[in-house]
């Protein structure tokens, strides 16, 4: 049986073009198929990346063995888009900065090809989340995320006013640019810039973490995975929200509207290269993230 795996790539990286032609080179030398979905597959493909086919549009991953993304996170996430509900777990390849859920950097391609053709990796999930939206108290929006849902104002000049509970039981109201609902996976992300705890991966959890909120009691908190988190735009207030999954997928949020998020069970599973725990990982990206902001200072 022909082994395949669907590379998923940020096309617009001017280093794109020879990293991905160098893993299909590899890849293809070791008698695997490299498919690309649809959407990647026009701009990849004038690129002249190599021998390609083209992923079933529907479901790009059924039939992979791995999703691989060359990108930085927010192209790790989109190739999340295509792993979610598969067999095929994600491997990211970092091209961008930071890079937090990527397993190798753009140094490590050859090496992590060679991991991939062995298949000498293990794989560990991740939880994500269910989301709910009620305009009006009836059900329209279903969605999901790995990183985050994040309720955000819609106008930049107004405030946000939001009502949160827990599992259907008030618990605050307050005004704020937002409100970030994150797995531990996306404790790192947006949470992490909006002041929540860093969580570790292995923690089933939930985090709330109020964005610039307007009140005395305006602090994260982290609940159990069977927990439901609720955010409501106030009905009396005058701003409109929006809500964004993973910063991909968004749908506007009226007054009154409600937003309900708890713990999924279809999770993203991740390829891992190795077994070094998630502290050195924590660290290691941070230092790499402030050792990249000195010398983009240094150069200006």
């Amino acid at each position: 049986m022909t082994r395949r795996i669907l590379l998923v790539a940020h096309p617009r990286r001017a280093e794109v073009r020879d990293i991905a032609r160098r893993v299909v080179e590899q890849l293809k030398a070791a008698d695997i198929e490299v498919a690309l979905p649809p959407d990647d597959a026009r701009e990849l493909a004038e690129m002249d990346i190599g021998p390609v086919v083209l992923a079933d549009a529907e479901s790009p991953a059924t039939g992979c063995e791995l999703v691989v993304v060359l990108g930085g996170d927010g192209t790790i996430l989109r190739g999340a888009e295509h792993a979610r509900g598969t067999t095929a777990p994600l491997l990211g390849v970092n091209l961008g900065h930071v890079g937090f859920l990527a397993e190798a950097e753009r140094e490590d391609v050859a090496a992590t090809v060679e991991h991939i053709v062995s298949r000498s990796y293990t794989v560990e999930e991740r939880m994500t989340l269910d989301v709910l939206v009620r305009p009006d108290g009836e059900a329209v929006t279903r969605c999901w995320a790995l990183n985050e849902v994040s309720v955000e104002k819609a106008a930049r000049e107004r405030m946000l006013e939001v009502a949160v509970g827990v599992d259907g039981r008030p618990l605050s109201t307050f005004g704020c640019d937002g409100v970030v609902i994150a797995t531990p996976t996306g404790s790192t992300a947006y949470a992490f810039s909006a002041g929540g705890p860093v969580v570790w991966p292995d923690v089933e959890a939930i985090l709330m973490v109020p964005n610039s909120a307007h009140a005395l009691f305006s602090r994260p908190i982290v609940v159990g995975p069977r927990s439901r988190i609720d955010v409501e735009v106030i009905p009396s207030a005058q701003g409109h929200g929006v809500m964004w999954c993973d910063g991909r997928r968004h749908v506007d949020l009226p007054p009154g509207a409600r937003v309900e998020a708890a713990r999924s069970d279809t999770p993203v599973r991740l390829a891992r290269l190795s077994s070094s725990p998630f502290t050195d990982r924590l660290v290691a990206k941070f230092d790499l993230s402030i050792a990249g902001w000195r010398g983009s200072a240094r150069a200006r």
